[in-house]
């Protein structure tokens, strides 16, 4: 006998460089941050490096005392920079339409801003069953287990990290920061060059763990 596990996955799925491309809205936020607060910020070397936490980059531009405002103010202007310039990744909406199909539930699990993450996937159209924010490597273990996520697919050895916090299968692509060999020796479990990929890889996991 199946278990419904087996049967019905739950995926959690990593944002940015995953199931969105948010460098160009990222660089237009960050360049519009740099107007606002005088300070000069390379947003072209911003966006090669997506992932952790906001507050962790704008600490390389700005004081230990300016990076909270900076952030929140950041995160106030994004809507109307960044949301209408990301696009989704090749395969996301397929990805997550795959999990459906298999009778699961698509979790997405990110450490951008919760309100703006819930923005990018409203404006292109991908609905996911939960959407949790503010989370960032091993603290993504905390929603993944919340959920009952078996798999979580992410671009960044950070999503490893969450992922294998969570005793979560390590699905990783190598469409943002990380290339395929750092993310094997971080520990994934699965590399696919993209998520065009994930649909026939998820037929194959699901077939296994029913057998």
């Amino acid at each position: 006998m199946t278990s419904p596990r087996s049967v019905a996955p739950v995926v959690g799925f990593d944002l940015d460089m995953t199931l969105i491309d948010s460098r160009p809205g990222i660089r237009a936020a960050y360049v519009e941050l740099a107007a606002r607060s005088g300070t000069y910020i390379d947003a072209d070397l911003v966006v090669t490096r997506l992932g952790p936490p906001l507050e962790q980059e704008m600490a390389q531009w700005f004081p230990a005392e300016q990076v909270a405002g900076m952030a929140g103010l950041y995160r106030e202007i994004y809507p109307a920079y960044a949301v209408t310039r990301t696009s989704a990744m090749p395969g996301a909406r397929e990805a997550v339409e795959a999990v459906r199909a298999a009778g699961g539930r698509a979790i997405v699990v990110t450490a951008k801003w919760e309100p703006n993450a819930k923005l990018h996937l409203t404006h292109l159209g991908i609905e996911a069953d939960a959407v949790i924010g503010n989370l960032w490597a091993e603290q993504k273990a905390v929603a993944l287990r919340e959920h009952g996520a078996t798999v979580y697919v992410g671009d960044h050895v950070g999503d490893v990290r969450g992922a294998r916090a969570a005793g979560a299968l390590s699905v990783a692509v190598p469409t943002g920061p990380c290339g395929a060999d750092e993310l094997r020796e971080a520990g994934a479990d699965v590399v696919l060059a993209d998520l065009t990929r994930f649909p026939a890889w998820l037929a194959e996991h699901t077939a296994a763990g029913a057998a």
